[in-house]
């Protein structure tokens, strides 16, 4: 193969890769600025409410095929949303790859049930016990900080958030004064800070765009395409970067050192399941179904793989202590699972 047609097939994986997962980003954006519009107060107690029951709901829903649930929960993770054991139940019950290949070889159902009821379990488990030492440690989830998330990327959701409102003084508009400007007076004040109860984070959606709620769901759904955009270009560029990788490497050189050390295939497989591209859950559910790999490694790689989920993370997070603790609680629990499976004899196949 040419070096053109290795670029080229590399890009077209790439963008079919990438494709996939932009309805999910676009609805997790839309609903993250319809929270932040709706007040941060209400979302902080919609996530209050919520966050306790989110790594049952979340590992639920990230068994769905594909990453596309994973790529959700990790953007909303960024901003708070939801919890990190939710994010971590998400990750650990998504199948990526798996069923396809899985359904593709003619697995048994109840093979596939299991594998896929196992991942489930652990995720549940492992959410909500990380859920318990964060509030053991921290204390209570933060409320959600989607303002942060618009200020950093530069969307055009130019609004503020209730508390820096109440830190500033307001002009006639319900917006903080400049650096060096005076606070109204009385009337115009009554009427800031009317608009800044009512109104204190519109995120200008509606700001100078007349009256009714078109402007607001205009506005939402265009911040929701900026941050989409840009996300989207990050993980089309990553992932076109990691498919030259492994078009280099060869998926084969991988097979054969998982097959060459079966002692460790456990831990490898973990380590495999890190990489951020669906080669990795198909390699290591191949390898399984070829007779190559034992139900131990299996379950290791496929906890620990999570699809592009890793780098939405990573792009909306921008926190890589957070999230390389993410990685080593993923790689934690697949490996300690994988072990256990081993340790007890039980086979999947």
């Amino acid at each position: 193969m040419s070096f053109w047609e290795v670029i080229w097939e590399g890009l077209v994986d790439a963008v079919g890769d990438t494709a996939t997962l932009v309805p999910f980003l676009f609805a997790t954006y839309v609903a993250m600025e319809a929270l932040e519009h709706a007040g941060l107060e209400r979302s902080r107690r919609l996530v209050s409410k919520a966050g306790r029951a989110g790594p049952a709901v979340g590992a639920l829903l990230g068994a769905v095929p594909q990453c596309g649930f994973a790529a959700m929960a990790a953007t909303l993770y960024a901003v708070r949303v939801v919890t990190l054991g939710t994010l971590i139940a998400v990750m650990l019950s998504t199948s990526d790859e798996m069923l396809p290949v899985f359904v593709a070889n003619g697995a048994p159902a109840q093979m596939i049930f299991a594998i896929v009821g196992f991942k489930i379990v652990v995720g549940i488990v492992a959410g909500f016990l990380v859920d318990g030492a964060v509030r053991v440690w921290r204390g209570p989830e933060p409320s959600p900080k989607i303002h942060e998330l618009c200020e950093r990327e530069g969307c055009p959701c130019d609004g503020i958030g209730e508390e820096r409102a109440a830190e500033s003084p307001l002009d006639a508009c319900g917006r903080p004064c400049r650096e060096g400007e005076e606070a109204p007076s009385d009337g115009l004040r009554d009427h800031a800070e009317a608009a800044a109860d009512g109104h204190a984070h519109d995120h200008g959606h509606d700001r100078g765009r007349g009256e009714g709620r078109w402007p607001v769901f205009r506005g939402i759904a265009l911040a929701a395409l900026h941050h989409t955009v840009q996300v989207t270009l990050f993980i089309l560029a990553i992932t076109f970067a990691l498919d030259l990788v492994l078009e280099g490497v060869g998926d084969e050189a991988i097979a054969t050192y998982l097959i060459a050390h079966p002692s460790q295939a456990v831990v490898v497989s973990g380590v495999v399941g890190l990489i951020p591209n669906c080669a990795a859950s198909v390699i290591i559910s191949q390898l399984f179904l070829d007779g190559a790999l034992g139900s131990g490694a299996l379950i290791s790689g496929l906890l620990v793989s999570a699809g592009v989920s890793l780098l939405v993370l990573f792009r909306t997070d921008r926190s890589w202590g957070r999230d390389f603790a993410v990685c080593a609680i993923l790689v934690a629990v697949g490996i300690v699972c994988g072990i256990a499976v081993n340790l007890s004899g039980f086979s999947f196949a």
